[in-house]
């Protein structure tokens, strides 16, 4: 038999035991991953990552347009989940490609005037999702989320566990999707016991090539804020969301994890950080100016998004810590200085600005 290393560091093709016999050692089976919104900022990087991942034979990747990041191991599927019973024909490819992982990442990173677009593809595309992830008994499910889910409100603890309930925001469809989603992911989890089943709920993400309405705002010369008032922030660095992806197909440990960098800033400290400066208005003023520039298609966000800037909304990480073995490489405090020192190169016309 032979006495090569196999990747494990556990020895060849087979072991000896005290009584002269031989157990045959199988190597571990790679990994076939599906991935939904692979064209998604976070979508794309972890396709990069995953074809250079040893442990993953194959990618498929479900989505209305290939990521640029696909190579030579990554099974393009040009699918809609918009489209009504989509779920069989992501079952028959999940069968016919014998996906043994779906990261599921279809999900808008800012708000959108088309909202019955958006409410098929978050809300009803995750059920067409979860249908055929039940139907092909997939062994394990992850599921993109956010800390922003938890809602920004003033009866809100310092920090947020994940037992506390995800109350989103009055008239907020952006979030109201995404909590529709969660609530199916669940009951995935109770009906496919077999699944290890995982939901990540990210802080706002941050870095040099992020894009998304924070980025957005964040990247104005003169950054509207509440006056009288300053929250504590928190984010997580655009690195350390995808190895918490990474980590999440990795390992196999079921439940929802806050994914947050370690540390938080008052609104106006990241403000200075980035490099911009705060223009603070009154609460009715800028409420009815974020109305207007959202009707006008001007603003990032929907006025009851300023709620972020009133109220605290910050996320426990050490049961992600505990659990899953993730701590952020990158602070809060690094996120914020990581993007700001992108955004003057982008000012000065040395850096493109992110895709």
């Amino acid at each position: 038999m032979g006495t090569g290393t196999n990747r494990n560091g556990l020895g060849g093709a087979s072991l000896a035991r005290a009584d002269g016999l031989r157990i045959a050692r199988v190597a571990p089976r790679k990994r076939v991953i599906a991935v939904s919104g692979a064209s998604s900022f976070l979508g794309r990087n972890l396709v990069g990552l995953l074809e250079s991942d040893d442990a993953t034979a194959k990618i498929v990747v479900v989505d209305v347009q290939a990521p640029r990041t696909a190579g030579s191991k990554t099974r393009f599927y040009q699918l809609d989940l918009t489209q009504p019973a989509v779920d069989a024909r992501v079952a028959e490819i999940l069968g016919a490609e014998e996906v043994d992982t779906f990261v599921h990442l279809a999900f808008l990173s800012s708000p959108s005037h088309a909202g019955a677009w958006a409410h098929e593809l978050e809300s009803v595309g995750t059920m067409h999702v979860l249908n055929a992830c039940r139907e092909q008994r997939i062994q394990k499910f992850i599921l993109r989320s956010q800390t922003a889910l938890y809602g920004a409100h003033a009866s809100n603890p310092n920090f947020l566990t994940e037992s506390h309930a995800v109350r989103g925001l009055p008239h907020t469809q952006f979030l109201a999707d995404k909590i529709d989603a969660e609530k199916e992911t669940r009951k995935f989890a109770q009906s496919a016991p077999h699944a290890c089943t995982t939901i990540l709920r990210f802080a706002p993400v941050l870095g040099p090539t992020a894009n998304n309405f924070l980025t957005r705002w964040l990247s104005r010369r003169f950054v509207p804020t509440v006056l009288g008032f300053d929250p504590l922030l928190q984010f997580v660095h655009e690195m350390d969301a995808l190895a918490a992806l990474k980590l999440a197909i990795a390992r196999d440990v079921p439940g929802t994890f806050n994914v947050i960098g370690d540390g938080v800033l008052p609104v106006s400290t990241v403000v200075k950080l980035a490099g911009r400066t705060a223009l603070p208005m009154p609460w009715t003023v800028l409420q009815q100016l974020t109305a207007l520039g959202w009707s006008a298609n001007a603003a990032e966000v929907p006025p009851s998004f300023l709620a972020y800037l009133r109220f605290l909304c910050v996320a426990d990480g050490e049961r992600a810590a505990a659990e899953l073995g993730f701590r952020a490489a990158y602070t809060t405090r690094e996120a914020v200085l990581d993007f700001g020192g992108a955004l003057r190169l982008r000012d000065a016309r040395l850096l493109q600005d992110a895709p």
